[in-house]
């Protein structure tokens, strides 16, 4: 099979090394891609928004499946794109169309989706200009922190937690008036959870349902989990809270009306779904529905996979996602992020990186790399993540970050408690 692998993050460098493991492969395309996806396929320059360009990739190439890195073009309608033009309509799309993709491309919609269908989650209240005025009187009546979300994509920089009323109140005010751009025309203020966060992700072929191990993210720049967010500093899985029991109220609870509610609604989805979940006191609150696999969890729950991906690829595209027999690696996962100096902030692109070939032991994913002049330089603020695995955590941290002393580039930054928090379970 030829496959077009659309992205060129972290996420999109472990799903291209999964996909080179398969003796289904014939040919791997990747667009954009980066560094570490050139080592397993072939990069084409393309924007993952430009579906007329991708169309012509797709013909040219003879390509047989198209797999969806990111949001973005998910939420555009690229399955709709597809599923509407008589060329392409024959080559399936891992990803939903886009109905099911606003399950992540409007807040507001995924919160009144969860109401309708009984799923738990936060108490919330839509606001606009018009009704300002309402979300100020709402944001009285909870106890702080407050939790204020853009409705839109906003590069997963539309979620903000005030401990302050007045500061609160001011930041809706400023993101109704174009914090966000258009992401913030509409914002869901929430009641604040208090627990521990982890994601749980499945794929479905809108019948049938495949549950992926779990994983837990660490997405504050700072060690403690101090400072402004990021894309996500470093993951683990599986993760110890989430046992048999509390998996089984996931699926209960969650997963099993998510896919009756999309049914009701006449939505057939087909894809990842990664739910940012919330335990909280042993029981799990949805904070938010995402319609692609995280990133940096892809580069902990992919590594744990011992079947081939693109045979499970097959099986949704055909709908026989119940008739795959999946097995996976028992071991503990790591992966810790290698990020620019300034991130999440301004930082310098262009530093030459030393010694991937001499980390041994882990599992090194590109993120966000090039190759330049004979070398591979950086290229985003996240640059590299160094997977590894062990009999337990400890076992595999401690490869991670002996690979990660032999990866250098200038200002390379790296937090060293991802982990820690999990051992008092």
């Amino acid at each position: 099979m030829n496959i077009l692998l659309l992205g060129s993050g972290g996420r999109e460098h472990t799903i291209a090394w999964k996909l080179a493991q398969s003796p289904l492969l014939k040919k791997l395309f990747i667009a954009p891609g980066n560094a570490g996806t050139a080592e397993v396929g072939e990069n084409i320059n393309l924007n993952v928004s430009d579906f007329q360009s991708i169309k012509e990739l797709v013909l040219t190439k003879q390509i047989n499946m198209v797999v969806v890195g990111p949001e973005a073009p998910l939420v555009a309608g690229i399955v709709d794109f597809f599923a509407n033009d008589k060329a392409l309509s024959g080559i399936p799309v891992i990803g939903p169309g886009k109905a099911g993709a606003q399950l992540e491309g409007s807040k507001a919609w995924s919160k009144r989706f969860m109401q309708e269908n009984h799923i738990p989650t936060a108490g919330f209240l839509e606001v606009t200009i018009q009704n300002i005025e309402e979300g100020f009187s709402f944001l009285e009546k909870l106890s702080p922190p407050y939790v204020l979300k853009a409705d839109g994509l906003a590069a997963g920089k539309g979620v903000l937690i005030i401990d302050n009323l007045k500061e609160a109140q001011k930041e809706l005010q400023a993101m109704l008036s174009g914090k966000f751009g258009d992401a913030s025309q509409k914002v869901v203020i929430e009641e604040f959870l208090d627990g521990i966060e982890l994601s749980v992700f499945f794929l479905t072929d809108g019948d049938h349902v495949l549950l992926l191990p779990e994983a837990k993210d660490y997405k504050r720049i700072g060690e403690g989990d101090s400072g402004p967010n990021t894309g996500g500093m470093g993951a683990v899985s599986p993760v110890p809270f989430a046992n048999s029991d509390f998996l089984e109220k996931v699926k209960s609870r969650i997963i099993q009306p998510t896919i009756e509610g999309l049914k009701a609604k006449g939505i057939n989805y087909r894809g990842f779904v990664f739910l940012g979940l919330m335990n909280v006191n042993g029981n799990p609150y949805v904070v938010e529905y995402n319609v692609r696999m995280g990133d940096p969890e892809t580069e902990v729950v992919l590594p744990r996979l011992k079947t081939d991906l693109l045979e499970i690829f097959t099986a949704l595209a055909q709908n026989r996602l119940d008739k795959i027999n999946v097995t996976f690696n028992e071991d503990t996962a790591v992966t810790v992020m290698l990020v620019s100096e300034g991130y999440p902030g301004s930082y310098e692109k262009g530093k030459i990186i030393t010694g991937i070939k001499e980390a041994t032991n882990a599992i090194i994913f590109h993120a966000g790399t090039k190759s330049e002049n004979n070398h591979i330089v950086t290229n985003g603020g996240r640059v590299i993540a160094v997977t590894a695995l062990g009999k337990n955590m400890d076992e595999a941290l401690k490869k991670s970050y002996a690979a990660i002393e032999n990866i250098q580039f200038e200002g390379k930054t790296f937090r060293k408690d991802i982990g820690q928090d999990l051992k008092s379970y």
